[in-house]
């Protein structure tokens, strides 16, 4: 249930004409919480109070198949309906009734000690958002002590993904324990480098921790009740959080989780432990390390050429950077939004638009209107394809190759194919796109670094240097002699 106080400020924003949206990420409330205290005017709905359950049989085992036999799910359901029912008297009803069972598992456990320890781990899951089966992963952060977690779902979950998630969590604590328990991942452990405390973090996440204040550290193999609070937190996230919920989308689903885990969560009583997470925070925060003011959050730097009408593709839309016609410029991808620069001036700033939408243009917010993506007439294209070709028929046969591909975008691939040619020498060109050609691959990346190999392994000849600047004395004095004949070596020994 939502407090008394929370619920008169969900309403009296809500009549000072705040959006819902704005309101739920202010107070870390669920867009449909939400909507339900305003239509309640922001009153405390009366419960109706019973010591012994006012419900039928048929009742209690639809509300338990639709928890999925989750009786912690059922409990709240029941009090969302205005039922109170003491957790032991409902556990007692369903027992009688046959419904349910008394499970004596239990993991060993570990001494908590406040400031020491803090947990992640993932877990994947098949969840109905918006009407469609889509895997997520679900990323979660637990204080061993206090029991305070943090609990994020991405479509896709990278070491940058990773970052991203640590970052918002500990800034949103404002603290950090020492050492990070984690799985034998290889988004922070170098593969085939040890398991457990013999494990070798990647660098570059172990400099990340350093810069938080902790280490990473794997747990041992063989021993899964080391990280047995992580793992029983999502056991809890399946048995209380998603039984009887339903998920309008990616942000709908983590507006609810940050609700439930870092809210709701907050000020319950933890099993049998009896921890209230809110409270036993404050008594550890003295043990635990304060992050260092100003961090800066993670992000990938990317490279994109833009259009002739100033626009530049980014994970498949399209991004409108005035006064950037042809132009080369660097974006900086964060967790929430992107930060373009032109020769290290930011240029502009947008943010991601929500999961699922693609072939999208955006314009600046609060700029002019943007023009059209798609030009009024091919000759600009056209051009600059009869300017490669004309590099050789290297060039006519692979753009013939290349263009034919599946999910080619013609202008955006000569555009882009073309610019590579003006970063480097023709001869290095030509050769790149001809042994691209030969493996039939398309990716300028990765002609890019074939181009690099080349040069590596001195495939080319060397620049021809000017007749006249050969004749100076300082270019004679520094000029390499002719290598001795080494033939004498190879006859055979007497």
């Amino acid at each position: 249930m939502i407090e008394e106080d929370r619920r008169k400020a969900i309403f009296l924003l809500h009549q000072e004409g705040m959006p819902l949206r704005e309101i739920a990420r202010r107070l870390h409330v669920a867009r449909a919480t939400v909507a339900t205290i305003i239509r309640q005017a922001g009153a405390v709905p009366k419960i109706k109070r019973s010591d012994k359950l006012e419900l039928d049989e048929e009742v209690l085992r639809d509300l338990y198949a639709l928890c999925d036999g989750y009786v912690t799910r059922v409990h709240e359901k029941l009090l969302e309906k205005g039922i109170k029912v003491a957790y032991t008297t409902l556990t007692e009803r369903l027992r009688q009734l046959g419904i349910s069972v008394v499970s004596d598992q239990r993991c060993a456990e570990v001494p908590d000690e406040p400031g020491l320890e803090m947990q992640h781990d993932t877990s994947p899951y098949g969840l109905a958002i918006g009407g469609r089966k889509v895997p997520v992963v679900g990323s979660l952060l637990y204080l061993r002590y206090s029991k305070r977690r943090y609990l994020i779902f991405y479509r896709r979950f990278n070491r940058f993904r990773m970052q991203c998630f640590f970052h918002e969590a500990l800034t949103y604590w404002q603290y950090s324990a020492p050492q990070c328990i984690i799985d034998n991942t290889n988004l922070a452990r170098l593969p085939g480098r040890g398991t457990g405390k013999d494990a070798v973090m990647v660098p570059e996440m172990e400099a990340f921790g350093l810069r938080y204040g902790f280490r990473f550290l794997c747990h041992a193999i063989g021993h899964a009740d080391r990280k047995a609070g992580e793992e029983r937190s999502f056991l809890t996230v399946e048995t209380n959080f998603f039984p009887g919920r339903t998920f309008a989308s990616l942000e709908d689903l983590n507006a609810q989780a940050l609700e439930w885990a870092t809210v709701r969560m907050e000020t319950k009583v933890q099993g049998k432990t009896r921890v209230i997470p809110a409270k036993a925070f404050e008594h550890e925060r003295q043990y635990l390390q304060g992050l260092t003011p100003h961090l800066p959050a993670p992000y990938l730097a990317h490279e994109r050429d833009t259009d002739q009408y100033g626009y530049a593709a980014f994970d498949g839309n399209y991004y409108w950077i005035p006064g950037t016609e042809r132009k080369n410029v660097k974006i900086l991808e964060y967790s929430e939004r992107l930060k373009i620069y032109l020769e290290r001036e930011l240029i502009a700033e947008y943010p991601l638009p929500p999961d699922g939408i693609k072939n999208e243009k955006f314009s600046p917010p609060g700029g002019r209107q943007a023009p059209p993506r798609e030009p009024q007439n091919r000759r600009s294209s056209e051009t600059e394809e009869k300017h490669l070709r004309c590099l050789g028929e290297a060039l006519g046969a692979y753009l013939d190759f290349a263009l034919g591909q599946k999910g080619i975008q013609r202008h955006l691939f000569i555009r882009r194919l073309l610019g590579l040619s003006r970063r480097m020498s023709a001869e290095l060109f030509i050769k790149s796109i001809e042994r691209a050609h030969k493996y039939r691959i398309v990716d300028l990346a990765t002609i890019e670094r074939i181009a690099s190999l080349h040069l590596a392994q001195a495939e080319l000849p060397l620049v021809e240097v000017d007749p006249s600047f050969t004749e100076r004395e300082a270019y004679r004095e520094g000029a390499v002699t002719d290598l001795p004949d080494l033939s004498k070596y190879e006859e055979p020994a007497p």
